[in-house]
C-alpha cells in the first residue's frame, strides 16, 4: 500500500497512504538504512524523503517499517446502500455531496454488472442497477444530518430509498462484499483472468469521463465491471477476459488506453493507486513530460546499478 501510494474505501474523508504515512524505516540498494519523518505534527527539516519513498513502487529501496497516523473509533457508524435508475444520477450524487463539503467516510461506486455479481457472489439480492454504497461517521447527530442532507441528493438524480446497516456484523458484510468485487466479477466468467486498471480525474469531470468509458465498454462487447473510490474521483475498470483471445486483448487494451488519455485530458491521472508498474510508463511520460527525466535521476543516484525492482516506473 504504502509503495504503491494506494488508498481504500476511507480515502475519502481519511486520505490515501500518503496523508497517513508519518515516518518509514527504508534499506536502500548500497545496503544503507534510513529513517524518515516522524510523529511530530509538522517538519520543515531538509527534503521529505517519506513522501519520496511513498508511491515508489520498490525502485528505490525497501521498505521495512511504517509509522502510520491512527484515528479514534467514531460514536455513531452507519452505512446505506442507494440504487439508482442510471450511471450518472449515481456519479452526480457524489459530485454534489463532495462539493457540499459533506464529511461522509465512504463513497463508493458499483455498475450493474458489478452488482450483479455481487449479488451473485455474496447472495445479496440488491437491484442490478447503478449503486452508491455509503457509510457516515460521527456523532449520532452528526451521522443522521449527514444522512438526511445525502438522501436529499439522491432523490434529485433518482436515487431509490437507502438501505441501512447500522450492526457492526451487517456493515462488515456489506463491506466484504466491496471488497471481494475482484472475485465476485470473475465469478462471472469462470475459467477468464482479471486485467484491473484504474484512472483518477477532478471531481467535477468524474461523471463524464465514467460515463464516457462505460459506453465504450458496452459497445466493445467486453465483461468489465466498474468500481471505484469516487469520493476522491478514482475509478478502476476490470477487464474480465481470455488472455489468450488476441482481438479481446487488444480491444481491453484499446479502451484502456483510451480512458487514460481522456484521464490526462481532464486534468487527471493515469493511476490513482494501480501505479506504474511497466504497464503504464508511456502514460507517465505523457503525465508528467520532462519532469520523468528529473526521476530518473533520483532514480540512477540511489540505485546506480538497478537492482530495485529493475524495469519498473522508469526505463533505465
Amino acid at each position: 500500500m504504502t509503495a504503491t501510494r494506494a488508498s481504500g474505501t476511507n480515502a475519502v474523508r481519511y486520505g490515501t497512504m500518503r496523508e497517513n504515512v508519518l515516518g518509514l524505516t527504508v534499506v536502500l540498494a548500497d545496503g544503507r538504512i534510513i529513517r524518515t519523518g516522524g510523529r511530530a505534527r509538522k517538519s520543515a527539516a531538509g527534503y521529505d524523503l517519506t513522501r519520496l519513498m511513498i508511491g515508489s513502487e520498490g525502485t528505490l529501496g525497501v521498505i521495512t517499517e511504517i509509522q502510520l497516523r491512527l484515528y479514534g473509533i467514531p460514536e455513531a457508524v452507519s452505512a446505506a446502500v442507494c440504487s439508482f435508475e442510471t450511471l450518472d444520477g449515481a456519479v452526480n450524487t457524489v459530485i454534489t455531496t463532495i462539493q457540499m463539503g459533506i464529511p461522509v467516510a465512504r463513497i463508493e461506486l458499483l455498475d450493474e454488472v458489478q452488482m450483479d455479481a455481487i449479488n451473485k457472489y455474496a447472495e445479496f439480492d440488491y437491484p442490478v442497477l447503478p449503486t452508491l454504497f455509503f457509510e457516515f461517521h460521527g456523532s449520532e447527530r452528526g451521522v443522521q444530518e449527514q444522512a438526511e442532507t445525502v438522501g436529499e441528493i439522491t432523490a434529485e438524480y433518482g436515487g431509490g430509498a437507502f438501505r441501512w446497516a447500522t450492526l457492526q456484523e451487517e456493515r462488515s458484510k456489506l463491506w466484504q462484499a466491496r471488497h471481494d468485487a475482484y472475485y465476485a466479477a470473475l465469478a462471472l466468467r469462470p475459467g477468464a483472468k482479471g486485467w484491473a486498471t484504474d484512472v483518477c480525474v477532478p471531481i467535477s469531470r468524474l461523471a463524464e469521463c465514467i460515463s464516457e468509458t462505460k459506453q465504450e465498454i458496452e459497445v466493445s462487447g467486453l465483461l468489465a465491471p466498474i468500481v471505484g473510490h469516487v469520493g476522491d474521483g478514482n475509478f478502476h475498470v476490470c477487464f474480465i477476459l481470455d488472455p489468450d483471445d488476441k482481438a479481446e486483448m487488444a480491444r481491453s487494451q484499446e479502451i484502456n488506453d483510451r480512458m487514460v488519455l481522456r484521464a490526462l485530458a481532464m486534468g487527471g491521472t493515469c493511476t490513482g493507486e494501480h501505479g506504474i508498474g511497466y504497464g503504464k510508463m508511456d502514460f507517465l511520460t505523457a503525465e508528467h513530460g520532462e519532469a520523468v527525466s528529473v526521476m530518473r535521476q533520483v532514480k540512477q543516484a540511489l540505485d546506480p546499478d538497478n537492482i530495485m525492482n529493475p524495469g519498473k516506473v522508469l526505463r533505465v
